[in-house]
Parts: C-alpha cells; sequence; structure tokens
C-alpha cells in the first residue's frame, strides 16, 4: 500500500522568485496556453463549432480544478500526488489508447474516439463518485463538519472513493448522447470501447491496492498481504476487535487478508484480452459488448463473495454491487437477445474493392488509391508523387464537414456505397461515398 506518492510543491521557487504553481499561478498559464492550442488544432481539421463542442468540458474541469480544487488539496506539505489518482489517469490512457487502436480498425478516426472517450471518462467519474458518495454519506457529510469540508472531501478524488458500477447509467448517457449527435451507430461503439474500459478497470484496481480499498477477507494464504495502521482494511479489523495487542507498545498491521484488489484486475485484464480475441468472431454488432456485459458482473459476483468492505443491502444478503450485477447480467441476456435478431454482418462475399491503376489521362479519379476492409471502413489515399501534386480531394465527414486532404495523406470512412440493415458495408461501386476528387485551378 502506497496512499501518497509525493507531493507537489505550492510555489516554485526561480531565480529569487517565489512563484504560485496553483490557483492563479504557473499551471493556470500553461492551462490557458495549452487550451488555445488545442482549440486551433481541433478546430483546424474539424471546424470551430466542433472543437468547442468537444472540448469544452474537459478544459473547463481542468481549469476549475486548478483554480479551485488543487489549492484546497494542499496540506501544508503541497499537493499530494495519490497512488490511487495516478493510476486511474494511467487507466484512462490505456484504455483510451486501445479505444482508437481499434476505432481505427472499424472505420472510426482517432479524433472522435479521443472525444468518446474523454465524455465517457469524465461522466463515469462523476456518476462513480455519486455512488459512493450515496453509499458512504456518512463519511462526507455531518460529523461536524462544514459544507465546504464535505464538499472538498467529496471532490477529493485522488484519496479514492469510486463505485464502478456507479459510472454505468452515466458513462452510458453520455455515450449515447454522443452517438446521437454524431450520426453513429451506438452498438459498434461499445463493441469498439468494450475492450479499453476493462483494461481501465484492470489498472484501476491496482490504484485501489495502492490506496487499501476494496479489500477482501482474513485468510492464510501463501499470497495474503497485511495493510499498516489507519488503512481501510486495517479500521475495519479494528472496530471489530479482531487486531490482537502489539508488543511493545506498537501498532500492529491488520490480518492477513485476501488481496482481492489484484484478483479484480487480474480478472479485468483477462476479460479484455478475451474481449479483443473474440472481435473477429463477432458475427454482429453489440456482440463485443454483450459479452464484456455478461462475464463481467458474474466475475464481480465472485469477487464480491472475497471482498468484506461492502455490507448487505437493501434487506438482502447481497451488497450492492451483488444486486447490480444481477440486473447487468440479465440486461446482457437482453442484449444478446437482441443482436441475434440483427442481420449478420456481410460474410466474405463482399471482396475488397482495387481500382485499376491510373492511366496517363484519367487521373481523376483513378489517381485516388481506394480501398474497402471487409466490413470496414473505406480509406482513400492520395499519392504522394508530385505529379498528382495538382490534384485536390474534398473529404466530406459524418457531420457534413469538407476538409482538404494533401498528397500522401490518408482518409478514412465507413463506405456507405452500399448499405444493410446491419451496417454499411463495400459493394465495389463507392457511389455516394463521401470522397470526391476536382482538379485545382
Amino acid at each position: 500500500m502506497r496512499s501518497t506518492l509525493f507531493h507537489l510543491p505550492a510555489r516554485l521557487e526561480i531565480g529569487g522568485w517565489s512563484l504560485p504553481l496553483f490557483g492563479v499561478g504557473l499551471l493556470l498559464a500553461a492551462w490557458v496556453i495549452c487550451g488555445v492550442v488545442l482549440l486551433a488544432w481541433s478546430a483546424r481539421r474539424q471546424g470551430w463549432r466542433a472543437a468547442i463542442e468537444a472540448l469544452w468540458l474537459p478544459l473547463a474541469i481542468a481549469g476549475g480544478t486548478i483554480l479551485w480544487l488543487l489549492p484546497a488539496l494542499d496540506d501544508g506539505a503541497g499537493v499530494p500526488i495519490r497512488g490511487y489518482g495516478t493510476m486511474l489517469l494511467i487507466a484512462a490512457a490505456a484504455g483510451t489508447w486501445l479505444s482508437v487502436v481499434r476505432g481505427r480498425r472499424q472505420g472510426f478516426d482517432a479524433d472522435t474516439i479521443l472525444a468518446l472517450g474523454m465524455e465517457v471518462f469524465l461522466w463515469g467519474i462523476v456518476g462513480a463518485r455519486l455512488f459512493y458518495l450515496i453509499e458512504y454519506h456518512d463519511q462526507f457529510f455531518g460529523g461536524g463538519k462544514t459544507w465546504w469540508q464535505s464538499l472538498a472531501a467529496a471532490a477529493n478524488l485522488a484519496g479514492g472513493g469510486l463505485v464502478v458500477f456507479g459510472a454505468i447509467p452515466t458513462a452510458a448517457l453520455a455515450a449515447w448522447r454522443f452517438a446521437r449527435r454524431r450520426g453513429l451507430a451506438l452498438v459498434q461503439l461499445a463493441d469498439c470501447m468494450a475492450p479499453g474500459l476493462l483494461v481501465g478497470l484492470a489498472i484501476g484496481r491496482l490504484g485501489c491496492f495502492l490506496n487499501g480499498c476494496c479489500y477482501g477477507g482474513p485468510c492464510h494464504l501463501p499470497w495474503a498481504v497485511r495493510f499498516p495502521p489507519e488503512s481501510p482494511p486495517w479500521l475495519d479489523q479494528a472496530a471489530r476487535g479482531l487486531l490482537p495487542a502489539a508488543a511493545g507498545g506498537g501498532m500492529p498491521w491488520s490480518l492477513p487478508v485476501h488481496p482481492a484488489q489484484l484478483y479484480a484486475a487480474v480478472d479485468a485484464a483477462l476479460l479484455a484480452l478475451l474481449a479483443v480475441a473474440f472481435t473477429p468472431l463477432a458475427r454482429r454488432d453489440g456482440q463485443v459488448f454483450a459479452l464484456v456485459l455478461t462475464l463481467h458482473p458474474i466475475s464481480r459476483l465472485l469477487l464480491e463473495a472475497i471482498r468484506v468492505d461492502e455490507p448487505p443491502a437493501l434487506g438482502t444478503p447481497f451488497s450492492i454491487s451483488q444486486l447490480v450485477s444481477f440486473a447487468l447480467v440479465a440486461l446482457g441476456a437482453a442484449l444478446w437477445w437482441w443482436t441475434f435478431r440483427q442481420p449478420p454482418r456481410p460474410g466474405p462475399a463482399g471482396a475488397p474493392f482495387q481500382p485499376a491503376p491510373p492511366g496517363p489521362r484519367d487521373l481523376p479519379p483513378d489517381s485516388l488509391t481506394l480501398r474497402c476492409r471487409e466490413h470496414g471502413p473505406l480509406v482513400v489515399e492520395m499519392p504522394a508523387d508530385p505529379r498528382f501534386a495538382a490534384l485536390r480531394l474534398r473529404v466530406t465527414d459524418h457531420l457534413g464537414h469538407e476538409f482538404p486532404l494533401p498528397t500522401g495523406k490518408r482518409a478514412v470512412a465507413l463506405c456507405r456505397c452500399g448499405h444493410s440493415n446491419a451496417r454499411p458495408f463495400c459493394d465495389g461501386t463507392h457511389k455516394s461515398s463521401g470522397f470526391e476528387a476536382a482538379e485545382t485551378a
């Protein structure tokens, strides 16, 4: 367990100058500069309106954190960098990276996946924290605490306190709104991001281990672990009168317990590998997500039998997480039923389209390289040969925005030259594909 990794100093000493880092300080200035650059870069690619819609929320949250939250977390030695919060950020980065890689193979550009991942992550954190605050409200509100102290404690995410299942409603709603706003298929996005969510969960559970939360019950297995005094397992065992008196008047460590956090990390990592391996075998959209939605709650039911940090809920012998797991298993079964009622994806009959080599007088549009992956995206590539520098390719994305594609660059979009009830596919004609070539003046 290592709850605090290190402290960030509240002020920096530079050449005899003492400059504040948080609040109205250096970090806020860096946020302004990075925000302007990021908005300009995104606006150049997809327009100011789309850039602002995608970035205003994360930029506002980052600015509010720098301006108000970080100064409130200063404990005198600086702002503590918690192991839990650090692993949470690594989890978000790793899960998003895997989703971007999978998205490119399924016809989603990196900007779309990054924007979706940011929204899902932020709203998932909100839901997970709200669920935790509701379940353990006595720890944050009342007991002589002022309203400001309660709010500061509730906002201290780096110190731990998230319920994974609490993120599901808010993250699902954010994904639905994102897909509806951009005209994308929600089930395809869910299939794309499901393994990344599991990778993030696996790394996040390592943060739980560093923080000492989500602990298991006493055991005497060779891999059992002990936690130091004042840790969550130690406090729980002390309240139950399970800790023996330490020799010499010192404070004993906790009794050996199951490393339930590590069990959960290994479980999520294995499920992520299974979801990735199952992807090419899935014949219908939504089946990868249905697999995750079925197996993860089942494994959580088993893990909850080992954990002792959640009491029974709603007058049942089950914890709140187990009750939610039952509901998710039923939802997963319903999703399987729905997917099997959908037409399967087009089979090998829709072979990739390869146009004939360009002739000397018919450069447009044969100068373009058009490639269709089976069930996947249409890839349009401008040749890097200087002879084609006079050509201009106009790419129209799913939002109707046109942007130029220079020579040697590539654009990816879902094939819309054919269609089915399941998803767009390529029949080799590339009619109404959204790509158009024209000679420049």
